[in-house]
């Protein structure tokens, strides 16, 4: 499938009678292993999906991944389509909902967690209750250094990288939460990893 998603027919026009044969057509021809099948399917609804989803969203990246998305949820599992509960257009537009919404909450919990190096709670000792002494207290000396080269970077690089690798965002997502250009975040990560390099060498 080609991966832009800013073009295909609007959604009118496909919903009429001869629409819905081609499209069950289409269908019958996936669930028999036919790529282009997809390739035709998805050149139909690419634009009316990502629409959906990027009005759950907002965010045009996250968009173009959940819409690519559900038409790889198509191609595994159409078989799983019944003419019963609807017509194409009703089960893809409710699997493209469903991806969104998941989406969405993923990054709400993710954004809800404020996790910090210092924060008593952390856990960042791999390993189980049959570890060694010895092992206990290498991987502790290991966290204590990480947390004091941690001290040593910048407020606002230590901030990226706390979001970064405790937090689980990515660059694009910090540099929305944060309000600051991506080039900006991906320097202050790059320059603060190099710091604690150093400090940890």
């Amino acid at each position: 499938m080609n991966r832009s998603l800013k073009s295909g027919p609007q959604v009118a026009g496909i919903m009429d009678a001869e629409g819905a044969n081609v499209d069950l057509a289409l269908i019958d021809r996936i669930k028999q292993g036919d790529s282009s099948a997809l390739d035709e399917l998805y050149r139909r609804y690419s634009s009316p999906v990502f629409s959906l989803v990027w009005k759950i969203l907002q965010n045009s990246e996250e968009a173009e991944d959940v819409s690519l998305d559900v038409f790889w949820q198509i191609w595994r599992q159409a078989e799983r389509y019944d003419i019963s509960r609807g017509a194409p257009p009703a089960w893809i537009f409710t699997l493209a909902r469903s991806r969104a919404i998941d989406r969405l909450r993923a990054r709400q919990r993710r954004e809800d967690r404020t996790i910090s190096i210092d924060d008593p709670e952390i856990h960042i000792d791999p390993l189980d209750e049959n570890a060694s002494p010895d092992q206990v207290a290498s991987f502790r000396q290991t966290r204590d250094a990480v947390r004091k080269a941690m001290t040593t970077l910048s407020p606002v690089q230590r901030e990226a990288v706390e979001l970064a690798f405790f937090q689980g965002l990515t660059h694009v997502e910090i540099a929305e939460k944060l309000g600051q250009p991506l080039g900006t975040i991906k320097t202050r990560i790059r320059q603060g990893l190099i710091r604690l390099r150093k400090q940890l060498d």
